[in-house]
Order: C-alpha cells, then structure tokens, then sequence
C-alpha cells in the first residue's frame, strides 16, 4: 500500500556537480528533437519518432542504446501516458521522478469497510490516502531534477516530452556510470553497477534484482507498439552475460537475510504485521499451520490506495487488519508482512481469508495513468509464480483473483466488496509475465469463451475517477462491459445483489467481465456473444476483427433435473452435523442469486466445506472443520461463487 524513499547517495545522478559526458553539450544536440515523437496515425502504428530518440540520446551520452531501451522497458514498457505521472511520481519512458509535483493529490475508489476475522465489519483496507510530505519526500522520488541539473533541459520538458525524458534517463545512466569509476564502454555487459544504481534502491538485493531484469530484457529482446502509436524494437542478445561483481562497488547496503518467504530472483525485506492483544480484542491475523491444517487455495491481488511509506505504517498497527505481501511501484521491492501458514485479514470474506495469501500493490484503482510499472508486474509476478509452486495453486482467474473477484460472503456484505485492483489492472500482461499466457483453448462448438480483449485498443467509458459521473481518462483496460441485448443502447447488465441499478462507474463491477475469467456461451448475434452471468443472459461486443473473447472448452455446473433453480453462496462452509461441541456451527446462507435450470457456469475447484474457527489470541483453541458436503466454485458474476455438489451435475461444456 503507500511511496517510498531512496538514499541520496544512491540515486544516479545526485551529484549536480558532476555532469555526464557531454553534459550541457550533449543537450544542446538533443533540444532539436523535443516535440519530435509523432502522435498515433490514422492508418497504423507511427514509426521512427521514440526510437530515433533513443538513439540520439544514446549517442550524445555515450550510453549503449540496448542498456538504454531496457532500461526504459522495464520502467515503463516505453509508453508515454500522455505525460502523466506515475504513482510514485515518474514521467515518460524512462519514469523519471518528481514526486513534489506529481504527489499532491490522488483519487481514492471509497470502497467500504473491510471484513477480518470472520464476516462482521473492521477498520477500511483502503481509507483515503496518504499523500507523502513534499517538504519530506527523499531524493529517492526526486530523479528528473537531477535529470534537469545534468542536461539543462527544463524540468516541465522532461516530464512532458518523451525525446527530453529519455535524454534525461541517459544522463542519469551516464553519470551513475562515471560515479562507479567505469568508463563510458559501448559493451551493455559493462554497465551492470549504473543500471543497479540507476533503479534508485538503496539495498544490494532490491538494486540485483532490477539490474538481472534489465538484463533480462537485453537477452531476450522486445517489441511493441506504445500507447502513443510508436514501434519500438529492443534486438535480442541471448548470450550477453553482465559484470555482477560491479555491484559491490555501488555503495548499497547488504541485502538483510531475515527469513521471508520469497523467490531468489526478487528482493524481499520483513516488515512484520504486529500480533498483539489489546483490551478484549487482538490484531492483526490469526496463527496458523497452513497448508498442514487447510490448503491454500487462492492468491488475491490488491492494490494499496496509497503510497509505499503510509502502508507500511498501516500494516504495523495491530488494531488495523493485514495482509501478506506489499510490491514498491519504483523497484518491485517486496515487503512480507504474515507468514504463509498464518491467516491474514485482507479479502473482506472469511472462507478466503483463511484460504488465501494476499498481495498489495502500490497503486490506485481510479487513477487510469498513475500507472503500475514493469517492475512491480515483473517482481509481482516472480512472486506469484513462486508460491503457486509451493502450495500447488492453478495459475488461473479462478485462483488468481483480484479483490473485487472475492464474493460477498453473506447477502448483507454483496454491495460492501471492494472491487481493487480495477479495470486499469493488465492481467493479459500479467499472465504473460507468469508464464501462462491466455490462448484460445477449444473450438466454435467448445461451449466457453476466454475473455481477453486487446488491452490497449480495449476502451470502454468509465466514470467518476475523479468527479462523479464525469468521464475518466481514455485508457486501456482489461475488463469488458455486458448489455442486456445485442446492442450497446441496451440496459447494462443488473446486479440484484448490490440493490442499484447499474452505472458505468470504475467501481460498478455489475456488467463488467475480466480477461482470463471463463463463461459459458448462451447464445450468438453477428459480432455479440452472449454469456450466462449472474443468473441472466449477458451481452458483450465480439468481432471478428477486433475479438474481447476467444474460444474455450472444460466443465460446467447446471442444476440437477427436476430443480428449477439451485441457490449459490459466498463461502463453501460445512453442513452443521460436521462441528465438534466447542466449535459453533456456522449458517450456510446463500446469497441473493439463483442458478435457474437451463443455464450454466463454468467449474473453477471441487472443494469440502471447511471452516476455520479462530476467535481467540491464544491458538490453542483455533480448529479447522472440514464436511461431508462438496463445493463447485464458479464464475457466476464478475466474482466467483460456490454451489453444492448435491444441487447440481457437473457436465463437458462441448
């Protein structure tokens, strides 16, 4: 959840005395080209404008043009969000900070309050956010004006002109160069102490594990067309190895090895969420003995509302509620805050609560352009990868869920579901990332449909980002919007659960589908398919030419014969006769939905009913139950959803 910090004495470039080779020299040459990236063209992808500018700024500071393209990739896939900051505060290609301007104030989505132990209320997850001191932010968040110190280029052009920010990137790379005592090689392997340094960490691992993602993308190469239009092409060089040992020589502290549960590959710091009693009541997560005691079934995405600093002053308020992990925007650095085997208090619905691990990004949901970087999806993903090994969780959207896939978990808690990390999150990029990329997976007559729209051209109108029913900022998303008919002047799609019509707000997830989530096909209208969601026959656009959906196949649920609809619930608790004498029986209470007969969903997990009781500091009481009675966990909505065995059959979709 909130910003973050860099040492002075680490950030490349601090030294406004220095200047990189070339300096004010090299600026000059550069001034030509501000204002020369093209815009979009009607007719296809501009060419030549980005690219040529990275080419002259590697040239004029004497920076190998690959070390720089990666650099730039893996701040900002080299997108330019229309000069928008980013949510620590970084502009254009390279994410050149100035948090003084940027961080002054940020959206919030006023999602509700946040359910902890069990199903009754508890302080919000996301109150409203903490915006960092500007008169306190560290140099750390302060990159483009030593940018502007060592190339003389305004600091409002380096945040607004994509040629300008990358010459600035350049002159931070050059001088991190110059300060390690390397020379200006034109060998990308000599550079791997600048990058380290240039990713602004103040710690060895965080600073390693950005360097051997840059270093990744060397090897491996890029390619793609920005959101302004531009082709930009990074060539492979698979057998580059980089000078490591550079880094010992960056001035970094040592990486702390103090026992999380991370990856090798990220860099991974403890920040303990505090296990305290107060009065009658305690904080801020149960122990547990996971996966012995209960599987771990899911992994939740959030994002934070706020900056790095703020969240972690959260997370060590024992009166507060809790979460897993946090992932820094800047650098990808991981913060773990309770043990997997324990249970944290993050997903608003105690079965998943006691299910699950819950990840924070820093972030925020209305806020289309303060955008997520590369690095933080990168280390998310390293992450994610990890502990889906370790505790044998499908990477899949029906165990990978956001917060606002996470179901009410009784009719009254339905219009309280937070509904982080949004439509700005990209989960196509995301399961890229992962290694599990979302691919057709069947044919016409496979009876499923993927949802996976274009992320970039996919542009639905959302509302209220900023002022209530006024327009957000066109921008790419991963979700797509369902209609009551093959028409876009059709009714929005209603969720009875939430009690209010529908809207095109960013937080409305009533009839809004996400990439990666399956549904069972109803019915086809030209370039509309329709799916079965939330009980109805829902409608989204899907041409040919520019498809929201591919096709799929697998299993689905339908009501058992001679039931004309079947009940579904929020949390898959066990049936009453399986509670031991000092455990209370927990209602199984459906949910204001129905599955009518005739219709179905797709099959997610097999699940026992299990309900794990802690409501006590001392864990010797804590118990798992687990039923006789078996859970099909569904796509039923926007959020996933569980029916039992005995009301349903469970079918081939074909």
């Amino acid at each position: 959840m909130r910003g973050s910090a860099i040492d002075p004495t680490s950030a490349p470039g601090g030294r406004r005395t220095r200047r990189a080779a070339g300096g004010m020299a090299a600026a000059a040459l550069l001034l030509p080209l501000l204002g020369a990236a093209p815009s979009p063209s009607a007719t296809g992808p501009a060419t030549g404008g980005l690219q040529r500018a990275f080419a002259s700024a590697a040239a004029a500071y004497h920076v190998p043009q690959s070390v720089l393209l990666a650099v730039s990739y893996l701040q900002s896939r080299w997108d330019t969000h229309a000069g928008a900051p980013s949510v620590t505060g970084g502009y254009g290609p390279m994410h050149l900070t100035d948090a003084r301007t940027a961080l002054t104030a940020v959206p919030h989505h006023g999602e509700g309050t946040e359910d902890a132990r069990g199903d009754s209320a508890r302080p919000a997850l996301h109150p409203e956010p903490r915006v960092p001191d500007a008169s306190a932010l560290p140099a750390r968040l302060e990159t483009l004006p030593a940018a502007a110190g060592l190339t003389g280029i305004p600091a409002a052009g380096l945040r607004t002109d994509p040629a300008a920010n990358v010459a600035g990137g350049a002159a931070l790379l050059a001088a991190a160069q110059q300060e390690l005592g390397r020379p200006l090689s034109s060998d990308p392997a000599d550079w791997y102490g600048a990058v380290a340094r240039f990713s602004g960490a103040a710690d060895t691992a965080t600073a390693a594990a950005y360097a051997n993602d840059v270093y990744d993308v060397l090897r491996t190469g890029a390619k793609r067309t920005t959101d302004d239009g531009q082709v930009v092409a990074l060539a492979a060089r698979p057998g580059l190895s980089a000078d490591t040992a550079q880094l010992k020589r960056a001035g970094l502290a040592p990486a702390a090895d103090d026992g999380t549960e991370c990856p090798a590959a990220v860099s991974c710091t403890w920040v303990p969420a505090p296990y305290e009693e107060f009065g009658d009541d305690y904080g801020n997560h149960d122990l547990g003995d996971r996966p012995a005691s209960q599987s771990i079934k899911y992994i939740v995405i959030h994002d934070t509302e706020g900056a790095w600093d703020g969240v972690l002053d959260l997370i060590k308020d024992p009166t507060y509620v809790s979460w897993n992990y946090t992932i820094r925007s800047t650098d990808g650095l991981i913060a773990q805050h309770v043990k997997a085997k324990d249970v944290a208090w993050h997903a608003g619905n105690w079965y998943v609560n006691a299910k699950s691990i819950g990840i924070e990004h820093e972030g925020f949901l209305a806020a289309p352009d303060a955008w997520y970087t590369e690095a933080m999806y990168r280390s998310s993903a390293r992450l994610v990868r990890y502990l889906a090994a370790r505790y044998g969780i499908p990477l899949d959207r029906q165990h990978l869920l956001g917060h606002d896939n996470v179901p009410g978990p009784t009719a009254a808690t339905v219009p309280g579901m937070h509904t982080d990390p949004g439509p700005y999150w990209d989960w196509r990029h995301y399961f890229e990332l992962l290694g599990h990329p979302f691919r057709r997976a069947g044919g016409a007559k496979g009876g499923l449909v993927t949802i996976l729209p274009d992320y970039a051209r996919n542009q639905p109108v959302y509302t209220g980002c900023t002022t209530a029913g006024e327009p957000c900022a066109a921008h790419g998303s991963s979700e797509v919007r369902l209609y009551s008919d093959h028409d876009e002047d059709s009714a929005l799609i209603k969720d009875i659960g939430l009690g209010t019509a529908p809207t095109t707000g960013v937080n409305d997830v009533s009839s809004r589908v996400s990439t990666g989530q399956q549904y069972a096909v109803a019915a086809r209208w030209g370039g509309w398919t329709a799916i079965w969601y939330l009980g109805q026959k829902a409608w989204f656009r899907n041409p040919g030419g520019q498809p929201t959906a591919v096709a799929a196949s697998g299993r689905v649920i339908t009501p058992r014969a001679g039931l004309t609809s079947i009940p579904v619930y929020g949390r898959a608790y066990p049936e009453r006769a399986a509670y031991p004498a000092e455990v209370p029986a927990q209602a199984v209470s459906p949910l204001p939905y129905t599955v009518p007969a005739g219709q179905r969903y797709v099959v997610g997990d097999e699940l026992p009913g299990e309900y794990y009781y802690a409501v006590t500091f001392i864990a010797d009481s804590h118990r798992v139950v687990t039923g006789a009675d078996l859970y099909y966990q569904i796509q039923y909505g926007h959020r996933v959803a569980y029916v039992r065995a005995a009301d349903v059959e469970v079918r081939p979709s074909v």
